[in-house]
Parts: structure tokens; sequence; C-alpha cells
């Protein structure tokens, strides 16, 4: 299976650049998994596409400011850092630009001092392993000195952060936001639950798998970073009722989906627990947590792509997208969705 193979047209005007004004307003493509049939609604529109007893899973990460921008102590030279995960006590794996002047030793100061990050490992692909100092809490430093951490192909200013995470954000952590629930408002929460359908949450803090596109020319060599994440005792009780009663269980975005399907290929059943997922979903897999799935519009060539084609087909993934295009969807983290039923 080639990466090559999942490759496809996006006019550039089409990559969203900004939130749309109300989250629920934006498009809706619906695509049936087993007959690839497409339709074209609105989001909130996902409120007659549910039906009570189904349920549906969230992923409450929550992102953090974590682009830093600092100097080297020695040099003085500009030295820009991205927290992607933390190992432990205040150890952080961090990318690093440029990485070639950070070597072990090498402190780099932010906001004069109150934050100060030193490298303790060298590791490939621009990823450094920093001990950080301060005093106080991080999270209301990293408020004061960092930026919401954008993906590479949003150019525009982010007017206001709290476009960048979702309304139900809870648990700080990500270095990228969980994008497909970006379309939820609280109010629709609210209708979905009245209709009777369960709203659960899962935790996966969203890493450098969203950042590193697919450079291996065969899918199976690529090598997936692990991320976060976390299941409590009461939503896996709920998840196996839901599994034993025949109830359809809908994620909402690739994040949740990994979540779900790695608890559910340890243990063979939903259970409370938490560890890291390297979990890579790709065609041929075969989903055992999930029934469907709200998504984005994913990049050319990314593991996300894969992961929805793995579970639609990617023929009729590749054929919703150009239909996507020809509609003039708008891709990416502040894009469209998708609802793959």
């Amino acid at each position: 299976m080639k990466t090559q193979d999942f490759d496809y047209e996006l006019p550039e005007y089409l990559i969203a650049q900004t939130p749309i004004e109300k989250r629920d307003t934006s498009k809706m493509l619906i695509l049936d998994k087993k007959t690839g049939e497409i339709e074209h609604k609105q989001f909130h529109d996902i409120l007659g596409e549910l039906q009570e007893g189904d349920v549906l899973v969230l992923n409450n990460t929550k992102v953090i400011p974590a682009r830093l921008y600092g100097v080297k102590e020695e040099t003085s030279a500009s030295i820009e850092l991205l927290l992607l995960k933390e190992k432990e006590n205040d150890t952080w794996e961090c990318l690093t630009k440029p990485a070639k002047r950070v070597k072990v030793g090498t402190t780099i100061s932010f906001g004069n001092g109150l934050l100060k990050a030193t490298c303790i490992k060298i590791k490939e692909e621009g990823i450094r392993i920093f001990k950080l100092q301060y005093e106080g809490i991080l999270y209301v430093i990293l408020d004061q000195l960092g930026e919401m951490p954008l993906p590479p192909y949003i150019h525009e200013k982010l007017e206001n952060k709290d476009r960048y995470q979702t309304v139900y954000a809870k648990n700080e952590g990500s270095a990228a936001a969980p994008t497909a629930g970006l379309h939820f408002t609280n109010e629709l929460l609210d209708e979905l639950i009245k209709k009777g359908i369960q709203v659960l949450y899962v935790t996966l803090h969203v890493g450098l798998g969203t950042f590193r596109p697919v450079s291996v020319e065969d899918v199976t060599k690529h090598q997936m970073h692990s991320e976060f994440y976390q299941m409590d005792e009461d939503t896996a009780n709920l998840l196996n009722l839901a599994k034993k009663e025949g109830r359809r269980i809908i994620a909402v975005g690739t994040t949740s989906t990994r979540v779900l399907e790695t608890v559910m290929k340890l243990h063979h059943t939903f259970q409370a627990c938490s560890g890291w997922t390297d979990i890579f979903i790709y065609p041929g897999y075969q989903f055992e947590a999930i029934d469907a799935l709200i998504t984005n519009f994913h990049l050319p060539k990314s593991t996300l792509l894969m992961l929805v084609s793995a579970l639609a087909g990617k023929e009729h993934i590749l054929h919703a997208y150009e239909e996507a295009v020809k509609h003039e969807y708008r891709f990416f983290s502040f894009g469209d969705s998708m609802f793959i039923r």
C-alpha cells in the first residue's frame, strides 16, 4: 500500500484560515460507508442523523499555548519550542527550531527568565527533551508566554484563542485541537442529550502526529508517535452496555477513534485505563469499537486520511473528497465536517 495512493488535488483557497462565525453552521458531507452515497447538509443537522440510544464519544483534551519563543542564554540566538508532551516531572518532549543550535546542556530563556528550558536529550526529526524550570503553575505561565500552536497551513492570526478549543475542552495537555469537535456548541450538545443521545468523553492529548506527514513510500513502514490517552470507569461501563445492546458508538474525531480502538484492541472490552498509544489505522484494519465517525477533511497522504479510508473504503473517501472540492467545502482544522455513517 503506497502513501501516494492517498493523494488528492486541493485548491489552496479551500484551506480554511479562520473559524466560521457560528460553530454549528459549517457544512457537513454525509457519507454512507457501505454504499458510498453522499448527502450535503449543515452541521446542526447532525441532530436529525443521530437516533435515540446512539452514543457520541468526544475527546475532552484542552490545547495549551504550547508554542514558545525564547533565546539561548549563552548567545541570545532565537529559538522556538513547541511543547508536545510531558514525559514526567516537568520534562517535556519538544519540537525545536532551529534544532541544530540546541545541544545537551543548552538552556533557553522565555519571558526574561520566567520560564527556562534546559536540553537533556537529543532525538531525531528536530525533537529535543527539555527539563523546565519555573516558579508557580506551569499552565499559568504558558498562558502568559505561549501562543496557540496552529498548524503550519494556517497563516491568519487567530483573533480569539478559544476558537481553537472545543466548548467541552477540560484536560490540559494537547499540542493541537481535536478539530472534529470544534463544530459543537453547548446548545447543540444539550439538544442531543434531550433527544436521548448519550454523550461520553475520553481524553487523548494530541501530539506530534498532527504535524508530521507520512514520509515513507510504503504506508506499513510509517511509525506513529505515541500520545497519552485516558478512559474512566463510568465511560467504559456505559460503552460496554451500548455494545451489549447493539447501539451505535459514534466517535467524534480520529483522536476519539484511536482511544476507543486502542482500549478495545488491548482489553477486548472497554475498561478504565490510561497510557500511551501509537495505534496506526489504515485500510485493512478491522474496527472493533466504533460504528460511525464525525470528522473533518484531512491533509493529502496523511495518517488521518488513511484512518477514514479504513472505515469507509479508499474509493468512497476519495470520491467524497472530490465532491467536497466541487462543492467548495472548507478543508482541515477550521474547515467543514463529514459524517461517515
